[in-house]
């Protein structure tokens, strides 16, 4: 993982020199939840982190990122409710499509891979008696760290600084190791950002 992580920050770096690339950072809310988990209801968390967009014309650009985001779910059995809230480190590789909607706005639609490693969170029991278990130990929930998924996502960028984006994300992989149901990770965002 750091052999990833070392590639990834010293591609980026290499890319400083041309002048098609800048930087941003964002921020946002968003609503995660799991397919095919019976009685999960979607919960609310935050995504924030830096990006980048490399322009290789004045239509399309390559938007590699690294954002820290809580995902999860709330359940409900009875009087009994539980909330998980795992949080990942997301890698988003996206491709972009720009086009103008005025002399100062562009409209964005892009979509790519993301990876996804989880760096913690809890399962948080709300009942009497309830207890906390920690979402990625093997003592625990001992959910997989590692998850894959398509993000796609819709934008616009006002002027030469400022970003509005909606995006959506699918997972793969089943973060359960005995889960017949096959259950992944699903989540929407809705974001800022300021460019460099």
């Amino acid at each position: 993982m750091k052999k990833l992580f070392l590639t990834l920050a010293l591609g980026m770096v290499a890319a400083v020199g041309f002048s098609q690339l800048r930087w941003d950072v964002k921020f946002g809310m968003n609503f995660s939840n799991m397919t095919k988990l019976d009685d999960s209801k979607a919960i609310t968390g935050f995504t924030m982190g830096v990006g980048a967009d490399y322009a290789f014309n004045e239509n399309w650009a390559f938007q590699p990122g690294i954002m820290i985001t809580s995902k999860g779910y709330k359940v409900k059995y009875g009087d009994e409710k539980a909330t998980a809230r795992p949080v990942y480190l997301d890698i988003p590789i996206l491709a972009a499509y720009k086009f103008d909607i005025t002399d100062n706005t562009k409209f964005v639609i892009n979509a790519g891979p993301y990876l996804a490693f989880g760096l913690g969170g809890k399962y948080k029991e709300h009942w009497d008696g309830g207890d906390d278990w920690k979402i990625f130990d093997d003592k625990g929930v001992d959910c997989n760290r590692f998850d894959l998924g398509l993000q796609w996502g819709l934008g616009v960028e006002l002027g030469e600084h400022y970003l509005v984006n909606f995006t959506a994300q699918h997972g793969f992989l089943n973060p359960f190791k005995d889960d017949d149901d096959n259950s992944k990770n699903m989540s929407f965002a809705i974001g800022v950002g300021y460019r460099f």
